[in-house]
């Protein structure tokens, strides 16, 4: 699985389309052991995210593992998503909140049943 970070509000349960896709024209993602590198860096201390869990299998557009945009000081890659996310794709929605510090900590593996 893979997960992309917003805000509760722009997650509609409909096909998602960041706004990463004009700018850089890619949805930015990441695993479970990275979306804390992501979050930190570019959501710190925000209360109102969700990680959109996503099925790679289910995705109608093409999926590339690459150097992160901006690089990531130690050249980990993540996942972009070239183009708009299907709703069948997106397979839980989780919240995302930091600690009391307002850091981001590695989420709890997801339990399947």
């Amino acid at each position: 699985m893979i997960f992309h970070i917003c805000s509760a509000a722009d997650w509609t349960g409909e096909r998602y389309r960041a706004p990463s896709l004009d700018t850089v024209g890619f949805i930015h993602c990441s695993d479970l052991g990275t979306v804390h590198l992501a979050a930190n860096a570019a959501f710190a201390g925000r209360i109102d995210l969700v990680l959109l869990e996503i099925d790679p299998a289910r995705l109608d557009v093409p999926l590339r593992w690459e150097p992160g945009d901006p690089p990531h000081p130690a050249g980990i890659w993540f996942p972009h998503v070239y183009g708009p996310i299907g709703a069948d794709a997106v397979v839980a929605v989780h919240d995302f909140m930091p600690g009391a510090d307002g850091v981001f900590l590695p989420p709890a593996p997801v339990a399947r049943p």
